[in-house]
């Protein structure tokens, strides 16, 4: 396309922006702040960065079948939007499952998943849930509460790298997980085992559920205590998808590597800055505020335009 494959990427993660907008003034709420500040990160992966499949078509999401258990043979994650797993291409993790919303409207947006998905958003039997399963779409794991992520990726790096499989593990995950002990226990356990076929990508918005990091538990410098567990980490822009690829890849050297995109919540949306510093989740508090932000929408440019 015309502009290179950075204007691309840019052009993806305003779409996304955008989707995610549509779907939270259709239902009344939902996760903006994290697509304001994860789209080009994630715009970046599924554009450029990452080594997985393509689907034949649009997926249509199947209903929710289940657990994963014995007998169960109608069970299925959602690994088949990404082209499903092989040991040649990579495996993307999930973390922090409340930006499941932006997945979902990037997987449509990549052509992955059909837009009628996103009308099972959250809907009783849905595969497409608010906080994302293993069996929904994109998803292969249940990260569940946050900071089991990164375990779970760490496991299957360690089974890829003793199988030799040449797939990396991409995992993004968001900056508040750095207050969990278990993300520090992975750390350790990824560099003790060199799991230099993982690369982690971290969302730095600076927000978390019950406000800012910073007013929870300060975790900073989060690049200088990464080091320090044996890990390597890289601190971009994280709305420059050219500084992303850069930092993301750097050739393997035996330690596992960690991206620190630095992001805005409210990139793209200034109107969302009258809610700091509770930017978690955007429900609208008055007809007034919600045709605000309707108004930001419609003068939003339409996609291809």
């Amino acid at each position: 396309m015309a502009g290179g494959w950075k204007v691309d990427v840019a052009l993806l993660a305003d779409r996304v922006r955008r989707a995610v907008l549509e779907h939270t003034l259709d239902n009344d709420g939902g996760y903006m702040s994290q697509a304001c500040s994860s789209a080009e990160l994630l715009a970046t992966l599924y554009g450029r960065f990452m080594n997985i499949g393509m689907p034949d078509r649009p997926i249509e999401p199947r209903p929710w079948l289940g657990t994963p258990r014995h007998g169960n043979t109608e069970y299925r994650t959602g690994a088949d939007f990404n082209g499903g797993v092989h040991d040649a291409r990579d495996r993307f993790i999930l973390s922090p499952t409340h930006y499941s919303l932006v997945l979902y409207a990037l997987l449509v947006e990549t052509g992955r998943m059909s837009p009628q998905g996103m009308k099972q958003f959250n809907r009783d039997g849905s595969s497409v849930e608010m906080i994302g399963a293993e069996h929904s779409p994109g998803m292969e794991v249940m990260t569940g509460s946050l900071g089991q992520g990164l375990a779970q990726a760490a496991g299957m790096a360690l089974g890829r790298k003793l199988k030799g499989a040449s797939g990396r593990v991409v995992v993004m995950m968001s900056d508040g997980e750095f207050q969990i002990g278990m993300t520090w226990e992975s750390i350790q356990f990824m560099a003790h085992h060199h799991l230099d076929n993982m690369v982690v990508f971290v969302d730095v918005n600076g927000q978390q559920c019950d406000g800012a990091v910073d007013s929870v538990m300060r975790i900073d410098p989060i690049d200088v205590r990464i080091r320090s567990f044996g890990a390597r980490a890289a601190v971009v822009d994280g709305h420059d998808p050219a500084a992303i690829m850069k930092a993301g890849s750097r050739a393997p050297d035996g330690r596992p590597l960690f991206v620190l995109a630095m992001t805005d919540p409210c990139r793209g949306l200034d109107l969302m800055r009258k809610n700091a510093p509770k930017l978690h989740y955007l429900r609208f508090r008055t007809p007034q505020e919600k045709a605000g932000y309707k108004a930001v929408l419609d003068a939003w440019p339409k996609r291809g335009s």
